[in-house]
């Protein structure tokens, strides 16, 4: 917590830099706290790909510092510089091209630690990316958004492990953050909140229920329906299916989209949603038609 806040409240690369270290650092034991070889695994695969983010942060920083005089988050003007901070804050955050440790970290450790690297690990690059979007080159997060809602859509069909599912959906829906980021900071912001309170719930009723796989999530209709019955209604709210809270920031996306003049972005954006509903419609359709008494 005080890692993300010193981040979030710094006006100087240094000290933001500092608080995502020490965010990081102290995060390590809480993956590793399960004694097993997987959470082994993830612990070290999290903190390699975070430490050469941090490497590319300083890089980028340093650059800026040398060629502008100032380390100033908001003096970040040097093109070089941006392009390298903007890559190590979208590998922070577990962004295609650079996300293919989140799955495999989150598969390896406990769904409470998972609900805490998909939100609140996400609070402090995102925070970042806000206050240096107005310098990044708009084809750079765009390319990197559409990128991951295709990674998060495919990626997640094929799923039966729960947490990896999970895992491609906030992919997914940092694809739309990033997307809007250059264009409107502020919707971007409000998508990845929406995304949160949203996922939260998922993940907590997961925790209460022991739910794991897909399979799991099949049998718990019997012993708790209502709660069974909330994890579908959110899983389709995340996907952006009306009237559910989660079309909202996807509607207001496209609506500024298309007021840029982007159409075949927000079509591209539009086609890529239809693939992550896939996965949503199908883990619904294995818990609500399959599992309820109704159709048994």
């Amino acid at each position: 917590i005080m890692g993300t806040i010193m981040t979030m409240s710094s006006s100087n690369w240094l000290m933001a830099w500092i608080g995502l270290e020490l965010n990081m650092l102290a995060i390590l034991p809480i993956i590793s706290k399960p004694k097993t070889t997987r959470a082994s695994e993830a612990t070290i695969k999290y903190f390699l790909t975070q430490a050469i983010a941090s490497a590319m942060m300083l890089l980028s920083s340093t650059t800026n510092a040398w060629q502008t005089g100032s380390w100033d988050i908001l003096e970040l003007k040097n093109k070089f510089s941006t392009t390298i901070m903007t890559l190590s804050l979208m590998m922070k955050m577990g962004a295609a091209p650079i996300h293919f440790w989140l799955p495999e970290v989150l598969q390896g450790t406990t769904l409470q630690t998972a609900l805490l690297i998909t939100t609140w690990q996400k609070l402090a690059p995102i925070s970042l990316m806000y206050m240096i979007s107005n310098n990044i080159q708009p084809a750079l997060l765009m390319s990197a958004g559409i990128l991951s809602m295709i990674v998060g859509g495919l990626g997640g069909i094929n799923q039966t492990q729960l947490r990896k599912t999970m895992a491609y959906s906030s992919i997914n829906n940092l694809g739309w953050t990033i997307m809007i980021m250059t264009l409107s900071p502020n919707l971007a912001v409000m998508n990845i909140f929406i995304y949160m309170i949203m996922t939260t719930p998922i993940f907590l009723m997961m925790t209460s229920t022991s739910t794991k796989t897909l399979q799991n999530l099949t049998t718990t209709w019997t012993t708790s329906t209502a709660t069974t019955l909330s994890i579908a209604l959110l899983m389709l709210s995340t996907s952006g299916l009306p009237p559910f809270t989660g079309f909202l920031p996807k509607m207001l996306a496209l609506n500024e989209l298309i007021t840029q003049k982007l159409t075949t972005l927000a079509t591209l954006a539009i086609m890529t949603s239809l693939v992550s509903l896939l996965f949503y419609l199908r883990i619904t359709y294995l818990i609500m038609v399959l599992t309820s008494p109704m159709t048994t």
